[in-house]
């Protein structure tokens, strides 16, 4: 210790000296003591004032290279000399915090007075205790070296009270220790007497709780004599094994593996865990302490909520454990503002454990309930009562014929549910014949006739027994003979059951199995069924001559968008009926799928009259059908294949009528194809373009290239816009001309969008970091009705858009004008959320639809995308007009305007006079990959850089 003051060490200021009265038991210095941190390894402090008024300098070398120090300073002002106690407890569960906690160690390096004889360290495992003596009218300023960064008590103590205080905590500490070993021990007792599963978990849970109080009360550091880092190390690990003891009793209590699998998948994760938290100790005790403190709260809070349901559903072990784990979640929120500092109490950190030992002694009378409720049974039950009892708790109904009185007795229950009056079914057997089905009773008569005759077996039957208004209960019977002395039969003995609603479950299953479920119709599988016998009646009746045909309704997806699924559904069904009208009983109609229809004509055999027929049927099918106040009118596309004895396979004869229905279909519909060879021969036909682009997403053969838009102002890259192209394996690229429109009417557009719209964003957000210019890159993305209609776009939104990280409105969805049209209200509403949500919202092909300027002013555009053929216009006077009426709108309106179709540099000199910001078109590149369009950005902005 020097008085010299060093270059670069900024003194403390002078601290207050806090006055040691004789008759204080104890001191708390926490408040007064002032932290310091230094870069070297020594600090200089002025002096509290002494008597005589001078502040002094002092220099303080740390012993262990510390930069941490505390000063507080004492003052005598009595005439007798003090002796008193520095006490620093190294664990305090008061404040020791929730994340990251203070779970102590040994905090006082050394302790060095102004003046006078250096504090001689007192030994203690709990705390760092400093013997100081004051001399009469001093004042001595205390310097600590700290092995930390903080002090979370100090107290000053009288040596005999601080001595009581330790003797009255050591008495308390050891009879919680002693009854939470005497409740462990008993636990582990009961669980080898009961052997159930709850028990070992029980234990577990009372040994982990002594494990755990042991280690904050000291005491197993003076048993094993472990170290401050290895209590630090215990003191984590034993928070995260009382975590999942805790887990692992309520899943053996509550046996949840019985309520749903998923819960034993949760504990066992859970353990799993835990267990990695205790290794997370060896080396990070203070993280582990902090996550198991945070597992034992969700535990707490999720397990009452867990043990609030189950009660609620009747289940007897939950209703009994509600007060208790009550208890334990107040305990938890209790430890919760303990360790937060909010209760600083010196007795709670004690009473707190001693609580936890009361709640698992809580636990233990709740598992002992169980252990011991219910008593032992007495008496022996026979085989015969064994029996009898267990027929009444199956609710069977008994079935007794006693052969050789020929009498047939059954239970009263039978008669009553069958409406008869009591004892009409009590007689000879021959009496049952007159009840039972007709197609029932000689399979009922041939049973009982070969259980007789053969003296064993098993009789297994179901009849149809009538009821008095006519109709027919299902029973099952199960009997076995009873042979006599003589090696006859002398009884037949068994159950008859109720089974109706099985039965007319099962018809119900197998009509619902070949039957479409709105219509009634047969479905695909009955139709081909059906087909493949015609087919062979024509083989052997070549009069026979079935014609299939295949009826596709036009436009019913749009249909059904435009008023809902429940009134497509009537439509569909109002159509079938319509149809079966038409039909003769040789005749099969059938629903292929969702507006697809089959039909089998066996009816009508010449050409002309098939012909006739199909004209009939279409003509049938446009007949307006009524809606409310509205009309709806529908069309179909019908193909025709005519079974010329040739076509072996129904596969092929239905392919055929498909592939003519789709060629009507691609003319323009509403009419009747019959097929022809050379439809086969196509390159490749609609049902395999479809079959294809199904696949397509799978295979990755959907690609998007990029198109530039340019800002004119500067020629720099403002966006790209998203184009998809298909990698056809055989056919090569196609554009979307040649595939959305098939994507569309297969429901297909949906997935197609949300790939489109995934891919662009998590592209545009690689440009976006990689550019890092001053104004962001966007990226425009087309959106179909489909799309729009859905609920689910903005949740496709949310996520897209949370994933890629972008900026805000740099991900523009593109609109045309006849799809925001088509329900106006609803995309208002959609557009807003959209909008909400960050994205940019472009209007596609401006002036090409037929838009209300009133509603284009409610709808949240921020872009307007002039149509290339206002751009491209032959006639040079009057596109400038139309152009810069159209830009002038925009810019009213508050949006941007991006012209496409932009081909020649003429194009945009001019576009970019009439006030247009952003171009796209063949003059500034055609759609690139994603490597080429960032090796773009890249090479511009090395240019701006330059």
């Amino acid at each position: 210790m020097t008085a010299l003051c060093l270059v670069g060490l900024e003194p403390a200021r002078a601290v207050d000296a806090v006055n040691v009265r004789t008759d204080a038991a104890a001191i708390d210095l926490t408040g007064v003591v002032e932290l310091q941190t230094t870069e070297a390894d020594r600090v200089q402090v002025s002096t509290a004032p002494g008597t005589d008024g001078i502040i002094r300098r002092i220099e303080v070398r740390a012993r262990e290279a510390s930069n941490n120090w505390a000063v507080f300073a004492l003052a005598n002002s009595g005439d007798e000399q003090i002796d008193r106690l520095i006490v620093v407890p190294h664990y305090q569960m008061v404040g020791s915090g929730m994340l990251w906690p203070d779970l102590g160690l040994s905090r006082v390096v050394n302790i060095t007075p102004s003046s006078g004889d250096r504090p001689d360290r007192q030994d203690s495992a709990t705390a760092d205790v400093f013997r100081v003596t004051l001399d009469p009218g001093t004042v001595i300023t205390y310097v600590l070296e700290l092995r930390t960064d903080r002090v979370p008590q100090l107290y000053l103590w009288e040596p005999d009270a601080y001595k009581d205080k330790v003797n009255s905590f050591t008495l308390y500490h050891g009879i919680v220790i002693g009854i939470a070993g005497l409740l462990s021990l008993f636990l582990t007792i009961l669980f080898v007497v009961k052997g159930s599963v709850m028990f070992p978990a029980a234990a577990a849970l009372s040994w982990a709780v002594l494990v755990y109080i042991g280690v904050d009360f000291g005491f197993w550091g003076k048993v094993f004599d472990m170290s401050a880092g290895a209590e630090r190390v215990w003191r984590a690990a034993g928070e995260a094994i009382l975590t999942a003891t805790l887990v692992v009793f309520l899943f053996a209590y509550l046996n949840l593996n019985r309520w749903h699998v998923r819960y034993a998948h949760i504990t066992a994760g859970w353990l799993v865990f835990l267990a990695a938290l205790v290794a997370v100790a060896l080396f990070d005790p203070a993280v582990a302490s902090g996550i198991a403190r945070l597992s034992l709260l969700f535990v707490a809070v999720l397990g009452l909520g867990v043990v609030i349901y189950l009660a609620t559903h009747g289940y007897d072990r939950a209703v009994l454990l509600i007060p208790t784990w009550l208890l334990l979640t107040v305990w938890v929120f209790a430890s919760g503002l303990t360790i937060g500092g909010f209760v600083t109490n010196d007795i709670v950190a004690p009473a707190l454990l001693g609580g936890l030992v009361l709640i698992v002694m809580l636990i233990g009378f709740t598992v002992m309930q169980h252990a011991f409720a219910g008593g032992v049974t007495h008496g022996i039950v026979s085989d015969v009562e064994r029996r009898a009892l267990a027929l009444t708790g199956a609710g069977d109904m008994i079935w007794d014929w006693d052969v050789s009185a020929d009498k047939v007795f059954t239970s009263p229950e039978t008669e009553a549910m069958l409406g008869l009056k009591r004892g009409t079914l009590d007689g000879p057997a021959a009496q049952w014949l007159e009840v039972l089905h007709p197609h029932d009773r000689d399979r009922f008569r041939a049973a009982l006739d070969g259980v007789i005759e053969h003296r064993r077996g098993r009789l297994m039957q179901d009849f149809r027994l009538r009821t008095p208004d006519g109709h027919y209960l299902w029973f099952s019977l199960k009997a076995r003979p009873v042979v006599g002395t003589d090696g006859e039969v002398v009884r037949l003995v068994g159950t008859l059951t109720d089974v109706t609603e099985f039965k007319t479950a099962e018809e119900r299953l197998l009509h619902d199995a070949v039957h479409d479920n709105l219509t009634g119709l047969p479905n695909r599988q009955l139709f081909i069924d059906r087909m493949e016998a015609a087919l062979g009646f024509s083989k052997a009746d070549t009069t026979i001559r079935p014609t299939v045909m295949v009826i596709d309704l036009d436009r019913f997806k749009q249909v059904n968008d435009s008023v809902g699924m429940a009134v497509g559904d009537s439509i569909l069904l109002t159509l079938a009926r319509r149809l079966g009208r038409l039909l003769k009983p040789q005749d099969t109609l059938a629903r292929l799928a969702g507006d697809q229809f089959g039909l089998i004509l066996l009816s009508e055999k010449e050409s002309n009259a098939i012909i006739a027929f199909a004209e009939t049927l279409r003509k049938t099918l446009r007949a307006p059908i009524a809606f409310n106040d509205r009309e709806i009118f529908l069309t179909a596309s019908v193909g025709l294949a005519l079974a010329d004895g040739q076509t072996s396979k129904h596969e092929d004869i239905l392919k055929d009528a498909e592939l003519a229905m789709y060629h009507a279909k691609r003319i323009g519909g509403d009419r009747i194809e019959v097929f022809k060879p050379a439809m086969r021969a196509r390159k490749t036909d609609r049902l395999t373009l479809e079959s294809e682009l199904r696949r397509a997403l799978e295979r990755e053969e959907i690609t998007l290239l990029y198109q530039p838009i340019m800002r004119l102002e500067d020629r720099s890259v403002a966006g790209f816009e998203a184009l998809a192209r298909w990698d056809h394996p055989k056919m090569g690229r196609l554009s979307p001309a040649e595939f959305i429109s098939v994507a569309e009417e297969i429901g297909l557009i949906v997935d197609l969008g949300l790939f489109a719209l995934e891919r662009t964003a998590r592209q545009l957000g690689i440009w976006q970091r990689a550019s890092r210019t001053r104004v962001p890159l966007f990226a425009s993305v087309n959106v179909s009705s489909r799309q729009l209609l859905r609920h689910d776009l903005i949740h496709d939104l949310r996520t897209v858009l949370a994933r890629a990280g972008l900026i805000r409105g740099t991900l523009k969805l593109e609109l045309t004008e006849s799809l925001v049209m088509e329900n106006p209200e609803h995309a208002a509403q959609m557009l807003q959320r959209m909008k909400d949500l960050g994205a940019g919202l472009a209007l596609d092909d401006f002036g090409t639809g037929h838009s209300s300027l009133a509603y284009l002013q409610r709808f949240p555009f921020d872009t307007i995308k002039i149509d290339q053929s206002f751009v491209r216009m032959t006639s040079r006077g009057t596109r400038p007009v139309i152009l810069r009426s159209i830009v002038a709108l925009a810019h009213d309106l508050g949006m941007e305007v991006v012209a496409e179709g932009a081909e020649t540099e003429s194009d945009t000199v001019e576009l970019y006079q009439m006030g247009c910001e952003y171009a796209q078109g063949f003059v500034f590149g055609e759609p690139m990959t994603a490597e080429d369009a960032r090796a773009l950005i890249t090479v511009e902005r090395a240019a701006a850089v330059r």
